[in-house]
């Protein structure tokens, strides 16, 4: 068994967000994210997988296939299907989450 603390030890970057891979392997990946105000995950796919994510701290600003943007908070789980187009923002507060992928491959 392996373990993470998902809610220490939290790096933001500047100008830009910081994915922080927590977990890597052939058969998926954990990624977690943090955005400071006004920074913006642009919008991209996952050709190869689902996308789950899980808010972990400040409310994000999400955009899904159909582009309508969305506010959502801490415990909230997005599902995205392989290859739907998908953004983030954060608005006002920093904010945090998890990004689940599998069957992902792994980044050369």
């Amino acid at each position: 068994m392996q373990s993470w603390s998902i809610h220490e030890n939290l790096v933001f970057h500047d100008p830009n967000p910081y994915a922080e891979p927590l977990f890597v392997s052939p058969t998926g990946r954990v990624l977690r994210f943090a955005l400071r105000p006004g920074q913006v995950v642009r919008e991209h796919t996952a050709p190869s997988s689902p996308v789950y994510l899980v808010t972990l701290q400040g409310a994000g600003v999400y955009s899904g296939g159909d582009g309508q943007e969305q506010s959502f908070g801490p415990g909230t789980l997005l599902v995205f299907d392989v290859g739907e187009p998908h953004a983030i923002r954060a608005a006002d507060e920093e904010v945090v989450f998890l990004a689940f992928l599998h069957g992902a491959p792994l980044a050369a």
